[in-house]
């Protein structure tokens, strides 16, 4: 559905689609090469540092994970999320504790080293971040915060469509 402003600008609107979807790229890019220099300064490997990312959206979305949850996100075994999880507890990025709602389930989250050793790296970003931002009006956020949440979703739903059967929910 198209907004009443968009009628009859069907190539402004695909222009800006398609800004979007190449900002979006340029910012996985930037991303990833970022992520990669945290992991290398703190001598994580690759995955180590996606289920770090994996595990600190999930706390922000309030929807914290457990083992199985991690693992089916990264797509390892569970020998292999198994040897990860403890080796990231061992050295300090992350805990686990028991669930407030469902005693039986267990959840990982950061642990005050990992949120401090997150923090000193990422923290300047955060002050670009926020610098770069300063001038936009709040209503600009706000639909920026919207559009972004809706490509999230739509590459969450994507996601889905493309995991085996037999890797999801359980």
């Amino acid at each position: 559905m198209t907004a009443p402003e968009d009628e009859g600008d069907g190539a402004a609107r695909d222009r800006a689609e398609t800004d979007i979807a190449t900002d979006i790229r340029a910012l996985t890019a930037i991303s990833e090469q970022i992520g990669h220099l945290f992991a290398h300064a703190h001598e994580l490997r690759a995955n180590d540092f996606r289920a770090l990312m994996h595990i600190a959206t999930a706390d922000a979305e309030g929807r914290p994970l457990t083992a199985g949850g991690l693992r089916e996100l990264m797509g390892l075994s569970p020998a292999a999320i198994t040897y990860l999880i403890e080796r990231m507890i061992a050295s300090g990025h992350i805990g686990r504790e028991t669930d407030p709602g469902d005693r039986r389930r267990v959840l990982l989250h950061y642990s005050d080293r990992g949120m401090a050793v997150a923090g000193g790296f990422f923290h300047p970003l955060g002050r670009r971040t926020r610098s770069a931002m300063a001038e936009l009006p709040t209503a600009d956020l706000t639909a920026a915060h919207r559009v972004l949440n809706a490509v999230v979703a739509a590459m969450r739903e994507h996601h889905a469509s493309l995991t085996p059967k037999t890797t999801r929910g359980g």
